[in-house]
């Protein structure tokens, strides 16, 4: 018998107000795989993955995580969820008083009782994974974009979670920083064995990094599969979505710790 995706979203539904953002989203996310959430801003992209780990609830559907239905889960329940995974947020949502190492000892102190050298070496030890190694002692506000970028995913990583997800990891880095990270999410994959979820709408990045796609428009998953099926789609909604359907993203100039 076959393992059980990491991730299984069944028919979910989402409504805020009189607008429905989730129509029924089936989803199947293996284990060890990046999948890749496609779609324009307002689609739901962001709002299907705070379901996958509880921080909201859907009005109908179910969320499956390793074969668990967590759909009815209570809070403390979520809890125990949440730290199967990291979450790369899309602004890094770094605490700006804070220092690096502050930042990404944060969950650290949070959900471990670990003395302060034990916590000091994961911190060097998640830097050195993103390749941001020494930078303990800056703050945020000294960082360029993909710097802070790569901060928010050591922070992500640090607790050693089984899955990662990213909310748009590459929005208001310039193409040379978007690689970087793309490139970073593949070596993770590989080094930490972990399943990523990504939602972008950055095409580069979507092709350059996953093992299977899919297109959210309308609250559906109207496309899914390899990038190669998502290439050769001949969907109208894929081929405006690949072709210039998309507004353009501000790009943030990297300052001179840009590498």
């Amino acid at each position: 018998m076959s393992a059980p995706p990491f991730v299984e979203l069944r028919g979910l539904r989402k409504t805020f107000g009189s607008k429905r953002v989730l129509d029924g989203v089936d989803l199947r996310v293996e284990t060890g795989s990046v999948f890749t959430i496609l779609g324009g801003s307002g689609s739901g992209k962001s709002v299907t993955l705070k379901h996958i780990i509880g921080l909201l609830r859907p009005d109908a559907g179910e969320v499956w995580i390793e074969g668990t239905n967590a759909t009815d889960f209570s809070e403390s329940q979520w809890v125990e969820i949440r730290r199967r995974f990291g979450y790369v947020f899309q602004g890094a949502a770094l605490f700006d008083s804070l220092s690096v190492y502050e930042n990404v000892a944060y969950p650290l102190r949070e959900h471990l009782e670990w003395p302060e050298a034990q916590i000091a070496e994961r911190v060097a030890e998640s830097l050195a994974a993103v390749g941001l190694p020494g930078v303990e002692r800056m703050l945020p506000a000294e960082l360029s974009g993909g710097m802070r970028k790569r901060v928010g995913v050591a922070r992500a990583v640090a607790l050693h979670p089984k899955a990662i997800l990213y909310d748009e990891p590459t929005t208001g880095l310039d193409p040379a920083n978007s690689r970087r990270i793309g490139q970073l999410i593949l070596r993770l994959k590989r080094s930490l064995d972990v399943t990523s979820v990504v939602v972008t709408h950055d095409l580069e990045l979507c092709f350059a990094i996953s093992d299977r796609i899919a297109l959210l428009q309308d609250g559906r998953m109207i496309v899914e599969g390899t990038p190669d099926v998502l290439r050769a789609s001949t969907h109208p909604a894929v081929h405006e979505f690949m072709h210039g359907g998309t507004e353009a993203e501000p790009v943030e100039e990297e300052a001179a710790h840009g590498s």
